[in-house]
């Protein structure tokens, strides 16, 4: 087992193994949290359709909206500068890595 992890290892190290993420960042309890929020007044509208609860609903609806465009922005923002970083310091792969990700990314989010 050892000489298995061992050259697991050095195959990581000599070929910079990139490891994919298994989980978005931007994607945490906040956004549970939010999406926990934007759920009740879509319940209180269904159960009693009225002038009140619709407005409700759609606020509430809004403003969950503009909260996640703007944490798109921020992901999609850090990401782009996390780019132009490896760009200067002339890491090209991860920089193409980077490019790669962003477009599948963008092309999640859709």
């Amino acid at each position: 087992m050892d000489i298995k992890e061992n050259m697991q290892n050095s195959a990581k190290v000599s070929l910079c193994f990139y490891e994919l993420k298994q989980h978005k960042t931007r994607f945490n309890e906040e956004y549970s949290q939010f999406l926990d929020q934007r759920e009740q007044p879509n319940l209180q509208w269904f159960q009693d359709p009225n002038q009140s609860n619709v407005g409700n609903f759609n606020n509430v609806r809004h403003e969950v909206s503009r909260h996640f465009r703007s944490k798109k922005k921020e992901y999609l923002k850090a990401k782009i500068e996390k780019l132009g970083t490896n760009s200067k310091i002339k890491n090209i792969r991860d920089f193409y890595r980077g490019i790669n990700d962003l477009r599948v990314t963008s092309l999640e989010l859709i």
